[in-house]
């Protein structure tokens, strides 16, 4: 990939490397990834794209370095925050969809309150913090979901909710760990929209592991494929039709080849 920023807006990991008791989860992995990119990690089951996302996010210690550069910026490290004249960059995360008991009443003005604003659920709550969830869920085209109880969502709505709870306030770096999972074919349409949509309007760099190959044409500017080493980086493409896929998942998903 790229051997430099320049002035532009970029989250660059060098030589990550994460080791658990002592086990090599991740090596020398090293990448940029610019604001107002997509970038998709794939990569089989127990390749690292936990671990990956968990360093970024600061919750778990790693060997090399990730560094935030505003455009035209000092470079902001994330492990710390140390930089000159600059602060740690917002990172918003966006979980795999957790379940919830179909007849808890908690909706999703109460859920998204109680996250934002501590404010007891089982207490009325105050138009302010209504009007500030109504605002979030704005954002992702989710306002009718306001009074809906959590438990009653499709897994596209509670994608939403879940993605404006991360848009609150807005990141410089948004990361959603497969976001596809659960959704059904129109409402991930919907959620591949959203995300082209959002970081065009927000400039945001937004980082999101996948295994759902043949979309990645359709919204991923570049894709990084990843098995505890970073293997083959590159457009959709370009990844999809690598030996370096194919050696990993036995399938031929690229140009001339079908899944």
């Amino acid at each position: 990939m790229e051997s430099g920023c320049a002035d532009v807006c970029c989250l660059k990991l060098d030589g990550l490397s994460v080791k658990l008791e002592g086990d090599s989860i991740l090596e020398d992995v090293s990448f940029h990834l610019h604001c107002g990119e997509i970038v998709a990690l794939i990569g089989p089951n127990g390749a690292g794209k936990s671990s990956l996302f968990r360093s970024i996010l600061g919750q778990m210690p790693y060997r090399g370095s990730i560094t935030f550069s505003p455009a035209g910026g000092p470079a902001i490290r994330l492990s710390d925050g140390a930089a000159i004249g600059g602060s740690r960059p917002l990172v918003g995360y966006v979980p795999q969809s957790p379940s919830f008991d179909r007849g808890d009443p908690v909706s999703v003005l109460d859920f998204f309150t109680a996250a934002t604003a501590k404010w007891p659920v089982w207490l009325p709550v105050p138009q302010k913090y209504r009007d500030r969830c109504a605002a979030c869920l704005a954002r992702v085209h989710g306002e009718d979901l306001l009074d809906k109880a959590m438990g009653a969502l499709s897994g596209g709505q509670l994608q939403r909710v879940l993605l404006a709870l991360a848009l609150e306030p807005v990141p410089h770096v948004l990361i959603l760990d497969e976001p596809l999972s659960g959704v059904d074919i129109e409402g991930e349409h919907q959620l591949l929209e959203m995300l082209d949509e959002l970081r065009t309007e927000y400039d945001l760099s937004i980082l999101l592991s996948t295994h759902d190959f043949a979309t990645l044409p359709q919204f991923a500017d570049k894709v990084l494929l990843l098995n505890r080493r970073l293997l083959k980086a590159g457009t959709p493409d370009e990844v999809l039709s690598s030996p370096e896929f194919y050696e990993t998942f036995h399938l031929h998903v690229g140009k001339g080849g079908g899944q």
